[in-house]
Parts: structure tokens; C-alpha cells; sequence
């Protein structure tokens, strides 16, 4: 069984409340098809990097939670990033990963390395994270995701997601690196103007 990752991303927005939400790669796609408002920051071109940034407002912020929705081939990319986090270890952090075993998802599907052995919730639990959940039912993952999110965290989410199949052809469209950030630039501006005007108001 598996997630689709739309409903997948979507399942999380809506329990987020005003959690900051840092999403990279396919997850930034679906917000912005879907028009997921702030406060929130897309980690691309970064491929990997999420983790990290989502962790340095963490621990900036501790009365903020932070959430993190990132891909698989994004976090091999930096897997030595889960035992910062947990050498960090903050209460405010949740990391969800998308794992639908594909780089480049949708376009060419191309596999991940070691895809058919690879536990990433396996390795969260061996490395700290205080809490690890795995899921591959969209309504079992609907009705418990409020209560992953009221855990002390670092918190891990495996999510295992349909990878889709591959569309080729003229109609697709690529965000270059420039393009790409820029956006983030004026994304981390807004962002930084929501978190002095929650300062201000505390």
C-alpha cells in the first residue's frame, strides 16, 4: 500500500497549524499547486539541505515548530544531517520524508540508491530521533497525524508514496536554479517579517 503524495502533503499542511513548513523538491510543487500559504520556505535549489535549515529555526525559535517535508533522494543526499538533528535535539522539530523510492519523480523515475534495502525509518531510530512512525495508508496517516504533531519532538515520518508514473514529452516545464532562488530570497524574506511580527506581538 502506498500514499499518494499529494494527499500526502496536503494531510500535512492541514494538520500544521502555525507550524513553519520547509518542503524541498516534489513537496514544493504540490504547495504551490495547492496555494500553501506561510509561513513556509521551499528548500530548492537546495536538494538536501531542508533538514538543516528547518533545524537552525528550530533551534532559533523553540516555541515554533518547524516542519520538515522532505524527499528521499534528498536525504541521502545529506544523511549525516539525522544525527545533527539529534545531537541537537529539539522538542520542535518534525521530519516527514516522501519515500516513493525515484529521483526526478514523474519525469524519468529514476531509482534511488539502495531503494530495495534502504529503512529510513530504521536509521532515524537508530541514530535518536525520539520518536519514528512509518506510514503507507493515507487514512490510517490522516487520523494519527495530530497526534505525531502534539509529540515532543525531533519526530521522524517515513511516508511510503505512489511514485507516479513517468510523463515525457515538450509540455514540461523546469524552474532554473536562478528563478529558483530568487523565490526562495523572497520566501525567507516573508518569513523573516512573520517571525518578528510574532516576536512583536508575544
Amino acid at each position: 500500500m502506498s500514499i499518494n503524495v499529494t494527499t500526502a502533503c496536503l494531510t500535512i499542511a492541514k494538520a500544521r497549524n502555525d507550524a513553519v513548513l520547509v518542503g524541498t523538491m516534489t513537496a514544493h510543487h504540490v504547495y504551490d499547486d495547492n496555494q500553501v500559504k506561510h509561513p513556509r520556505l521551499d528548500s530548492v535549489p537546495l536538494m538536501g539541505g531542508a533538514p538543516s535549515l528547518a533545524l537552525g529555526m528550530a533551534i532559533a525559535c523553540p516555541q515554533q515548530k518547524v516542519i520538515v517535508v522532505d524527499g528521499d533522494a534528498s536525504l541521502l543526499m545529506q544523511l549525516g544531517g539525522l544525527a545533527t538533528v539529534v545531537d541537537q535535539a529539539p522538542a520542535n522539530f518534525y521530519h516527514f520524508v516522501l519515500h516513493n523510492g525515484t529521483q526526478f519523480s514523474s519525469i524519468c523515475n529514476l531509482p534511488i540508491p539502495a531503494q530495495k534495502s534502504i529503512d529510513f525509518a530504521g536509521v532515524a531510530k537508530s541514530v535518536g530521533y525520539r520518536t519514528v512512525h512509518r506510514f503507507d495508508d493515507p487514512q490510517d496517516f490522516a487520523a494519527k497525524i495530530d497526534g505525531v504533531l502534539a509529540s515532543e519532538g525531533p519526530v521522524f515520518v517515513e511516508l511510503i508514496i505512489d511514485p507516479g508514473k513517468p510523463v515525457h514529452g515538450v509540455t514540461l516545464m523546469f524552474e532554473i536554479p536562478d528563478t529558483q532562488y530568487k523565490k526562495m530570497g523572497r520566501q525567507m524574506r516573508a518569513l523573516t517579517q512573520w517571525y518578528r511580527e510574532r516576536a512583536d506581538a508575544a
